[in-house]
């Protein structure tokens, strides 16, 4: 039995609608995507198969919402909207079932195939931009995010500019990807929404003692903990490192 039907095969046999399923399957057991009550948006969902995998691993405390300009067949614990992902109607119907909070964004999403490897490749980096642009929009700070792209050129600048985003990124090859395909996902992890990246300079007020003994600074509401410094000091600090919620920083 080939790879390649193996996986269909499965599929089949345990009811998913496409043997995608199981590569999300893989990526989730891996990086820890997956869990009781996220609220999850899958980008370009249809036919469902990652849908499935998704409403599966969040139960009945998570949300699940598909988007695709194809209509989803119905799917138990998962909510649909029909319309294009770019669109800000779309993004707003999202976050009126997302309760302003997403914790995943998926994109298995891959172009109509010409053949012509370097077109497709352009095409699939266009989509998985699309993705990551959507999905800066709707992501709530420690957020995650899983895209597909084919290898080329231009992969990396994409995930350079994710890299910026979130706390890091992973390229990753799942095994329920066909042996001759050259497509990988970018797996993002951590969204940043801070106002500092690691690197600024800037000047701040010790506004408090932390239970570690750090300095607290506030930066837009945004703590930044500092190291041998004093409550009620004003210093001026280089930012080492920035997490979804709290940074690091050391005075220069």
């Amino acid at each position: 039995m080939s790879h390649k039907d193996h996986y269909y095969n499965k599929s089949k046999q345990e009811g998913y609608r496409s043997r995608a399923a199981y590569k999300l399957k893989q990526l989730d057991r891996e990086e820890h995507l997956l869990h009781d009550e996220k609220t999850v948006v899958d980008l370009g969902a249809a036919p469902g198969g990652w849908l499935q995998v998704a409403a599966e691993e969040v139960g009945e405390g998570g949300t699940v919402i598909g988007v695709d300009l194809q209509r989803i067949d119905p799917i138990d614990g998962v909510e649909t909207v029909r319309g294009d992902m770019t669109d800000e109607e779309t993004k707003a119907e999202v976050r009126d079932l997302a309760g302003d909070s997403v914790d995943v964004v998926l994109s298995d999403m891959a172009p109509n195939m010409t053949g012509e490897y370097s077109v497709d490749h352009a095409r699939s980096v266009h989509l998985a931009r699309q993705a990551f642009e959507t999905a800066l929009d709707v992501l709530d700070s420690g957020g995650d995010l899983v895209v597909k792209v084919f290898e080329g050129q231009d992969l990396q600048p994409l995930r350079e500019e994710m890299d910026e985003e979130f706390q890091y990124v992973r390229t990753m090859s799942p095994d329920a990807s066909r042996d001759s395909s050259s497509e990988v996902y970018l797996v993002a992890k951590g969204r940043l929404t801070a106002p500092v990246r690691e690197g600024d300079e800037l000047e701040v007020e010790i506004v408090d003692i932390g239970s570690e003994g750090d300095g607290v600074a506030k930066v837009e509401d945004y703590t930044l903990f500092v190291s041998d410094v004093e409550e009620g000091e004003t210093v001026e600090v280089s930012v080492t490192e920035v997490k979804p919620r709290f940074g690091f920083a050391e005075v220069v």
